[in-house]
């Protein structure tokens, strides 16, 4: 693959390391160090655990050892070590104060944090290893296996060792994990199991379990489980349990709800102690998405006042108070009882958020998704200031990579967590992510964000992508790298709207211009076989995903994408054949090249998700949406016009672009953002159907083609209009797309023109248009 693959550091266990080397550990510990040589796996292991070590961080730990090079892992009490150990690999698991952990860790530093532990790997007297693991609570004891395991290298003679190193490590943030809040089709209970198993994995220890088309979750709050959907529940929090997660079950009742009704907060609570006999010891009531500008019943008029921000603060703090004191300060282990205020994401001080400050009882924990539904960024000013309208720590909901809203149609989110400050954890209780319909290829975006909740001083997007791929790769370097090409072509991270707060395919996308610039300095041979290399690497990568070692349920929920993948992979080789060929002079081979290039986009353009898991319904799969066909239309049109005296270059750039309006006259929005060459920027118009925008070129030009890459606010029906002079119009083409994406609109270039301009007729969402490039393709007349 003619690709940047990755450092070898970043693919744990994937090959011998060089003498000294330390594999990467994620989450990012607090303190890891390189403590002496590495500790031979004998096929014998001892494992010292007494009654207070953690269950599961025992059995892990055997299973960890035996997958590791150890044929017999005994466990033996402390001070039942036998005499015949010595030369065997000793583990010693339990709590840090206990004698033999003690002077095992020697001075390695135990923190005094909830969920902290302390590891080091030594050589014993008696010439064999030993390790160390000890832990501030069970927790800690628990995580501690979970770094272990991360320091298994391959010796040698093709046996494991243990790295040498000494750790001191504790969590950032006391909540780290996921919230399943999303719109559409939740989960299954096998794929909630594997997800808690997960968490364990990358030491989360917070799952919400909030699924908004969970009919008992929401509309039918007041109504019991059934017995089943019961047993189910009660076996997830024995899993979550198992492995150090806080399943927190939240019962949303905001949209029927009658505050002031005794009958109704009974039924509430009754819901919650159901929960509470199964084991679980968090609960949330959610308040988000529902109105505050009408009540639910009579009654709560009467109570509360007229509808409005003041009061619906005061039913809802009502409400929660009465669930904090009644409920959860009189059940042994309840933890603080969480809410989703009905204002969840913005900075705006109101009446609401006065009274939640005021009256809320300071031990309920509020959560907030940043200064938007999906923020682009979290600061920690952001922070500062939420917490002081709230008047505590808030706990954020991160919406990302949550996939159930409009402009996520047809796409999987792959992009690594990121513009998250560091420093959070200082401001924060914690984040939660709000993961995708797709519960396997969200533990991407997942992994980084247990990464960063647990060292976010130390959080690199840039280390943590391909270690979360590598995870799901369980290490094959191979399929490692073939994870990290698909995801490069599903990176874009939308908004409500706004432009994308992560880019589509940057990796691609910097190859595409590196390719037209060295194509257009006349170096058109070294350009294709530059960019063929990953074109190829694009094609193969879902075979190579497909082929065992990726976790199969990421297969399974990236099927259509994958397909897709394939078919826009093979076109592109394809298309750069068909170039080469034509620079070859052999017109005949580059004409059927083209063509079956055009059925390969086609058949990729086929490709539907269905049976949908989300709200969006079918959709058709975005993959490099932008970049990777934007590139197609390009050579495309370079090539059909290659005897034309432009060859085929776009003459957009070289043009001034002006148009009828701004949305909000925002500076980022404006006309001159449609000819930058960049994907990154876009013009936006102004609220009506009677938009346009055009690009007075820099000469006369006999006009061949134009290109339009729309954003989601697209056109149902546009003209494209030529002029000589900017007065006088010609219609000479009028389009009604099926869907928004990239068009061609190829013209008869009888005369040159001037001017070209994309005229709106109708628009297909409330806003305006919204073009983030026009494309400009012709023969310049002087």
């Amino acid at each position: 693959m003619a690709f940047q693959a990755l450092p070898a550091a970043a693919v744990p266990n994937a090959a011998p390391r060089a003498a000294g080397a330390v594999p990467p550990v994620s989450p990012t510990p607090q303190s890891l160090t390189r403590a002496g040589g590495d500790a031979v796996v004998t096929g014998r292991v001892l494992v010292v655990a007494g009654e207070d070590t953690d269950p599961a961080a025992r059995d892990r730990l055997v299973r960890e050892l035996k997958a590791h090079g150890a044929d017999r892992v005994d466990v033996v009490a402390p001070g039942k070590v036998p005499g015949a150990a010595a030369g065997l690999l000793t583990v010693r698991l339990g709590p840090a104060t206990r004698p033999d952990i003690a002077a095992a860790l020697g001075d390695t530093a135990v923190p005094d944090r909830a969920e902290g532990y302390a590891l080091r790997v030594s050589k014993t007297p008696s010439g064999g290893a030993g390790i160390a693991l000890g832990g501030k609570d069970a927790a800690g004891q628990f995580y501690a296996v979970q770094t272990l395991r991360q320091l298994f290298v391959r010796a040698d003679d093709d046996g494991w060792k243990v790295a040498g190193v000494r750790v001191s490590d504790f969590p950032s943030m006391p909540l780290r994990g996921t919230i399943e809040g999303f719109y559409g089709q939740p989960w299954t209970h096998a794929e909630r199991l594997d997800q808690m198993d997960f968490y364990g994995d990358v030491k989360a220890n917070t799952y919400v379990y909030a699924p908004k088309d969970d009919p008992y979750h929401r509309g039918k709050w007041r109504e019991p489980y059934p017995a089943d959907k019961l047993a189910e529940l009660g076996e997830l929090v024995n899993r979550a349990t198992e492995n150090h997660v806080r399943f927190t079950f939240a019962v949303s009742p905001g949209e029927s709800i009658c505050y002031s009704d005794p009958a109704d907060r009974k039924a509430l609570e009754a819901k919650l102690q159901a929960l509470y006999d199964l084991g679980t010891r968090a609960f949330s009531i959610p308040l988000d998405d529902i109105s505050y500008t009408r009540w639910n019943c009579e009654s709560d008029r009467a109570a509360y006042g007229e509808p409005g921000r003041g009061a619906a603060a005061r039913a809802q703090v009502d409400l929660l108070n009465d669930v904090q004191r009644d409920f959860i300060a009189t059940h042994e282990g309840a933890r603080p009882l969480q809410t989703v205020p009905t204002e969840y994401g913005d900075l705006t001080d109101t009446a609401y958020k006065q009274a939640m400050r005021d009256t809320l009882d300071p031990a309920v924990v509020v959560m907030w998704t940043g200064t938007d539904v999906v923020p682009p960024k979290i600061t920690n000013d952001e922070a500062d200031q939420v917490s002081k309208l709230f008047g505590r720590k808030v706990f954020v909901w991160d919406n990302y990579p949550v996939n159930d809203f409009g402009n996520t149609s047809g796409r999987l989110l792959l992009a690594p967590y990121d513009k998250r400050e560091a420093g959070l954890s200082d401001h924060l209780s914690g984040i939660v992510a709000n993961p995708m319909n797709q519960p396997y290829a969200s533990k991407v975006a997942v992994f980084g964000t247990a990464d960063f909740t647990w060292n976010d001083r130390a959080y690199d997007a840039r280390k943590s992508w391909p270690r979360a791929m590598s995870y799901l790769a369980d290490g094959d370097r191979e399929a490692t790298d073939a994870l990290l090409v698909f995801g490069d072509l599903q990176h874009m991270a939308p908004t409500f709207g706004a432009t994308p707060w992560q880019p589509q395919a940057p990796e691609l996308a910097g190859r595409v211009a590196e390719f037209w610039k060295t194509w257009d300095e006349g170096d058109r041979a070294g350009a294709v076989k530059a960019l063929r290399g990953y074109a190829t690497a694009i094609e193969e990568a879902p075979n190579t995903i497909r082929g065992g070692a990726v976790e199969k349920g990421f297969t399974v929920d990236a099927a259509p994408w994958l397909d897709a993948t394939e078919l826009w992979g093979g076109a592109m080789v394809t298309m750069l054949d068909a170039l080469a060929a034509r620079q070859s002079e052999d017109k005949e081979t580059s004409d059927r090249l083209l063509a079956e290039s055009d059925g390969l986009q086609q058949r990729a353009r086929a490709v539907r998700v269905d049976p949908p898991r989300n709200s969006w319904g079918k959709a058709q799969p975005k993959v490099g949406d932008g970049v990777l066909d934007a590139f197609l239309v390009q050579a495309d049109v370079r090539l059909r016009l290659w005897d034309s005296a432009g060859g085929g270059e776009n003459l957009a750039p070289k043009g001034k672009a002006s148009a009828s309006s701004v949305e909000q006259n925002l500076d980022r929005l404006t006309a001159r953002h449609v000819n930058d060459g960049r994907m990154d920027t876009r013009w936006a118009s102004g609220y009506s159907n009677d938009e346009w925008v055009q690009v007075e070129l820099a000469a006369p030009t006999k006009v061949a083609a134009v290109t339009l890459a729309w954003e989601n606010a697209c056109a149902t029906e546009y003209a494209v209009q030529t002029s000589q002079d900017g007065v006088n119009w010609r219609t000479v083409s009028t389009q009604r797309p099926d869907a928004c994406g990239n068009d061609v609109v190829r013209l008869t270039a009888d005369e040159a023109v001037r001017y070209v301009r994309v005229q709106g007729l109708e628009r297909k969402t409330t806003w305006g248009y919204s073009l983030y490039e026009i494309g400009v393709y012709g023969t310049p007349t002087s």
